[in-house]
């Protein structure tokens, strides 16, 4: 049940990606040939008002076909004889429905869960914390140059700077102190550890779930970027990335674990599950790496500037190239996922 759920839940946020592109096409008059979920062998077609919309055997991606050829450039619903704006416009609209589609479960979410306020709620003895002077009741504002809004943004910035002196910033009885921390390693973890606890979740109204909703959305998308930061500066190697297979599992493992507690368990889980998919995806497709929506972002950015179009066989080879290089980082990745199950 747990892998059908997280095929599902792929489908969904690639589906809502594509239409943010459909719909930004559709406003700005350009004609979509093709509007379709998943890959591969066409298993239903339906043509309706001049798209032709269809569902693909592998349920791993999708696409949103528009009118972009070049030896039409000067036709009324050409791609290419749009503004550049618009055109911009198009192409960003797909991670921009990411972070959307993120926003509005993250308000769900926070509606039935709560949100982690960044207060501590106990102290441990003798650690890094309770030697700087913090206490229990004390709300955590910022790390560094990081603000901090909910609880798990202070573990999130531990992770990523394990082991760094960091000056910490909280408030008491309504004024605002500063500290440095040194984290402590612990050797049983194999961990560098502040010492503070969590707290209980605290109810949300609705306004409240708006603010807190961005705050997840924001957590998510800066777990991604740092993510990415450690592995482009070897911190973290490729053999720790996920792919499909990966996802699928991970989706899988929270499905399993929560089943035994009803479905509102499931639910939360579930959701939190596709936040985290739909920031990633938006991420990902906004990083300047060619056949990427951030690659021809780049390409777009610069005719922009230049007011005059890269001549298109040397934008096509570039993304072709780009193309090339991401299927076989595909081909690593799902080895690693494959590998991780079968060890």
């Amino acid at each position: 049940m747990g892998i059908i759920i997280a095929i599902v839940l792929f489908s969904v946020i690639v589906l809502f990606h594509e239409l943010g592109h459909f719909v930004a096409a559709r406003l700005n008059g350009i004609e979509v040939d093709e509007f379709a979920l998943g890959m591969g062998p066409l298993l239903f077609s339906k043509e309706y008002k001049g798209t032709r919309y269809c569902i693909r055997a592998l349920p791993i991606g999708g696409a949103c076909m528009m009118g972009e050829d070049d030896e039409a450039t000067g036709e009324e619903g050409n791609f290419h004889s749009k503004p550049v704006w618009a055109r911009i416009m198009v192409i960003a609209a797909g991670p921009v429905f990411n972070f959307i589609m993120a926003f509005v479960l993250s308000v769900i979410l926070t509606v039935m869960v709560g949100y982690d306020p960044p207060t501590v709620s106990e102290i441990s003895q003798g650690s890094p914390a309770k030697e700087a002077g913090l206490q229990a009741g004390d709300r955590i504002v910022r790390m560094g140059n990081k603000k901090i809004h909910i609880f798990r943004e202070i573990s999130a910035y531990n992770q990523f700077h394990q082991g760094e002196t960091v000056d910490v910033t909280y408030e008491r009885g309504g004024e605002r102190h500063t500290v440095t921390i040194k984290p402590a390693y612990d050797e049983e973890l194999d961990y560098y550890l502040l010492g503070v606890g969590r707290g209980a979740n605290q109810k949300a109204g609705f306004l409240t779930s708006l603010q807190y909703g961005a705050y997840e959305v924001k957590y998510w998308v800066c777990v991604t970027a740092s993510g990415l930061k450690m592995l482009l500066t070897g911190r973290a190697g490729l053999d720790q990335m996920s792919g499909p297979v990966g996802i699928v599992n991970m989706v899988d493992d929270a499905y399993t674990s929560s089943v035994s507690y009803g479905f509102s368990v499931i639910a939360a889980n579930m959701m939190n599950m596709a936040i985290l998919l739909s920031a990633n995806l938006g991420v990902m497709n906004l990083l300047p790496i060619p056949a990427l929506d951030g690659g021809r972002l780049v390409f777009l950015i610069l005719e922009a500037i230049r007011r005059k179009r890269v001549p298109p066989e040397k934008e096509g080879y570039v993304h072709f190239i780009g193309f090339a290089l991401l299927m076989v980082l595909m081909v690593v990745v799902l080895y690693n996922d494959i590998r991780r199950l079968i060890l």
